[in-house]
């Protein structure tokens, strides 16, 4: 089971980089972005935790990671950074680099998964074959012995549940993630791990390596991970 009680919540984020306009924070595990009626009194909430840190009432995460996803996220300091930023993810112009895990043998090793998201039950969503405003997700795969293997992702889109609903469409759903029939663990293994832009004519790229998780913390996610630094660099499927 992967529940998080608030008791549990760190007593501070870790602040990854700090600039001008933004900054980036890591987002653990067990954390929602912002606070809903179904969750306020269940899960820590990042946006108001962080708001509280820093003093800051004017601090906006520019997307959102699932309250199981761990990982980088993109804060814009004051609205007129929120506008500029916001921009960047509606006109796909901010790359993110996301890993998992799964213990069952995909359909397919690498490659693209491309199709429309539909509402399924319980708040769930699938996959279709439709392609009329597709969810597209770019992938390598590379095993790690013992049954597990790593996925290397980059969403071209940024639709509710995607990585999660592409890792079951492969037929290897991501370790722990109870909502897609994934292997019982210690955690949903979905983590946020970079995210690359320019902004004011500088790029910018952070990377940051998942800190919890029994097979997260394995070196040898590390050594697969460097071997492919940056993933940037990798040579992803094409998309159409």
């Amino acid at each position: 089971m992967n529940h998080q009680d608030t008791n549990d919540c760190p007593d501070e984020l870790t602040i990854l980089s700090e600039h001008e306009r933004f900054l980036v924070a890591y987002k653990p595990e067990g954390y929602s972005i912002h606070a809903t009626a179904a969750n306020s009194s269940h899960q820590c909430n990042f946006t108001a935790e962080l708001r509280k840190q820093r003093g800051d009432t004017t601090l906006f995460p520019c997307h959102r990671l699932d309250t199981v996803t761990s990982g980088v996220v993109l804060v814009a300091k004051g609205e007129k950074a929120n506008s500029e930023l916001s921009q960047l993810f509606e006109r796909r112009k901010i790359e993110k680099y996301y890993i998992a895990l799964t213990d069952k043998k995909p359909k397919k090793k690498q490659g693209l998964v491309s199709g429309d998201m539909k509402p399924a039950r319980r708040g769930d969503w699938k996959l279709s074959k439709s392609k009329e405003n597709p969810a597209v997700t770019q992938f390598f795969s590379y095993g790690l012995g013992n049954g597990r293997r790593l996925f290397l992702l980059k969403p071209h889109t940024g639709k509710t549940h995607q990585i999660r609903v592409a890792m079951k469409s492969l037929g290897a759903p991501i370790l722990g993630d109870e909502r897609y029939r994934g292997g019982d663990s210690d955690r949903c293994y979905l983590h946020a791990y970079g995210i690359s832009f320019v902004l004011g004519g500088e790029h910018y790229a952070f990377y940051c390596p998942p800190k919890t998780g029994q097979f997260f913390t394995e070196a040898i996610i590390n050594t697969t991970l460097a071997e492919h630094h940056p993933l940037a660099l990798l040579p992803w499927p094409r998309v159409l």
